[in-house]
């Protein structure tokens, strides 16, 4: 064989069975090393390698079993993964928080009777007249009947208090005695930006949407602690993330520096099992002055931090969720009320657009919520005309959710660089999305493969606790686009294992402008990554769902280990 046909097999890893990467420099001896397993590296060439070393906080070596264990001496661990898979640590674009709470648990209810038993049986262990609040981590289509809970509903099961069921971060829904302390009747009108519900003959129906939640004042959230927060990262390291993009606030509310503030408490004392990347966010666009002596307030800096805890950029929105996303077209009917609805604008051109201009002087990068095409087509025109002023190409400003997508808008996504954050909602809402803009438009909610053809970054989250925050579920949904409880909806939408993974691993780092440092399993980067029960790229598609993690690590430490394992 020509030296030149041995020379291209070897950087092949073809002689190995493997991918390499290039040795470790002088004097660099590994901490540990992890061998004899499937390492799916997702570099550049999807390379699969046996094994890995890691000293400190990076790997060091990639590569075949035998030359990445010479990297070890006689105080280094050897551990023998014994074939499992391995892949970079995962990455969630768009996580809230895990869910939970005080309030009464409805995430674990599949019917309609399940639900209100729960806030019955809250009720009965209630003072008569004392507010009782759900959590926020439910969505109707986990329930048989697939709809909300009605305004009588809930007055049949809690008659003596006041009740609101928080659903997400887009509606609440009460009954008859909340509606009466907060004095809202039928002739109460909708605020801008918001919806109160009715059915047919006028009579309220219980649904606030959006701004009109406003209308309902809630007791703040438990005061937040660091061991709530730490409890919270071993929940999601628990399934292999080893970093998170906050979309504003840990927690549903205005008080987005706080959290910020404990998660910088928690650096400091070396008590993070988790990256962040953190946004802050905008609530009130009424003025420009306004937003900018909010921000002056924070005292914080864009992009500032480092490789565990940094500032992500801004978020802002524009419409609503699945009840109030922002449409060319109408609803379907009933829901489009006779062509007359379309969805809400919480924020209309003329607040938006002067507002991202100014983030754009003050130097942050921009991420909006918008959901239907229209609202896509406001937040274009305001990305637009900042880009005007100052050039916002290459800084990875993103749409957040992108769930109604329409070639016309291309061109402007690709010639600003705009980044797509894509989350599995159709996986859990399939039915409601259905209901609200009819089966067509639901069959192509978050067209990941089409955009993804057009050349978009996009990057992959749960929207947790909207959607459960399990990333397995997240990417099995969209290399099938199976629905938890209605089938498949638009099979045309699939993309690759691959592409699935790489959007919860590369693609999120690359939203955050690390790729350098993170995302994939390469020599120099960060030692990041998951250790699998089962075999990502090779189980029968449905299996995927049912991946756990037996463990995950974070620069060179693991964070979460499943005892049974036997990793030693």
């Amino acid at each position: 064989m020509k030296l030149r046909h041995i020379a291209i097999l070897l950087a092949a890893g073809i002689g190995a069975g493997c991918s390499t990467s290039p040795a470790p420099q002088s004097g660099e001896t590994a901490d540990l090393v992890l061998y004899n397993g499937k390492i799916v590296t997702v570099d550049a060439s999807f390379s699969i390698a046996q094994a890995v070393a890691i000293r400190g906080e990076r790997f060091i070596a990639v590569g075949a079993n035998d030359a990445v264990r010479a990297t070890g001496g006689p105080n280094t661990k050897q551990i023998d993964l014994n074939g499992r898979t391995v892949i970079p640590g995962l990455i969630d674009g768009h996580l809230h928080n895990a869910g939970g709470g005080p309030g009464v648990d409805l995430s674990r209810a599949r019917s309609m009777a399940e639900l209100l038993a729960a806030v019955e049986a809250r009720a009965k262990s209630t003072p008569p007249g004392e507010l009782i609040v759900s959590n926020a981590d439910w969505h109707e289509a986990q329930l048989r009947e697939k709809r909300l809970p009605h305004r009588t509903e809930l007055d049949r099961v809690a008659p003596g208090n006041p009740v609101v069921l928080v659903r997400g971060g887009h509606e609440f829904i009460v009954n008859s005695a909340a509606l009466a302390r907060w004095n809202i009747t039928r002739e109460t009108k909708s605020p801008p930006g918001g919806e109160i519900g009715h059915d047919p003959d006028g009579s309220l129906n219980g649904e606030l949407v959006d701004t009109a939640r406003s209308l309902v004042k809630l007791p703040p959230p438990p005061k937040l602690t660091p061991e709530a927060l730490e409890a919270q990262m071993k929940l999601l390291n628990a399934v292999g993330l080893t970093g998170v993009r906050i979309p504003g606030g840990f927690q549903f509310g205005p008080d987005v520096i706080g959290p910020y503030r404990m998660f910088q408490q928690l650096k400091a004392q070396g008590r993070l099992t988790m990256r962040v990347n953190y946004l802050m966010r905008i609530y009130d666009f009424s003025s420009v002055e306004k937003v900018k002596a909010t921000i002056a307030s924070w005292n914080v800096r864009p992009d500032e931090g480092d490789e565990w805890l940094r500032i992500g950029g801004m978020k802002t929105l524009v419409d609503g969720g699945f009840e109030g996303g922002h449409m060319r077209e109408p609803y379907a009917e009933p829901y489009g009320r006779g062509g007359g609805f379309k969805g809400i604008q919480v924020v209309p051109p003329s607040q938006y657009i002067p507002v991202v201009r100014e983030l754009n002087r003050l130097g942050w990068r921009v991420a909006t919520h918008a959901v239907g095409d229209a609202a896509v087509d406001e937040v274009l025109d305001a990305y637009q005309a900042a880009n005007a002023e100052r050039s916002i190409a290459g800084k990875r400003w993103t749409i957040e959710h992108y769930f109604i997508a329409r070639p016309d808008q291309f061109p402007t996504v690709k010639a600003l660089g705009i980044a797509v954050s894509a989350q599995d909602h159709l996986y859990l809402a399939a039915p409601s999305m259905a209901k609200y803009w009819g089966r067509a438009r639901a069959d192509q909610v978050t067209p990941v493969r089409t955009f993804l053809e057009q050349g978009f970054l996009v990057a992959g989250g749960t929207d947790s606790p909207v959607i459960p925050y399990n990333p397995f579920w997240a990417m099995y949904h969209f290399i099938t686009r199976d629905t938890i409880s209605d089938g498949v909806y638009g099979a045309n939408q699939r993309i690759a294992r691959e592409d699935a993974l790489r959007l919860f691993t590369i693609n999120n780092a690359r939203l955050t402008l690390e790729e350098n440092v993170k995302g994939s399993i390469e020599n120099g980067k960060l030692a990041d990554l998951v250790v699998l029960s089962a075999d990502y790229l090779g189980v029968p598609e449905k299996q995927i769902e049912s991946i756990k993690p037996v463990a995950t690590m974070i620069g060179g430490r693991f964070v979460y280990t499943d005892p049974s394992a036997g990793l030693q």
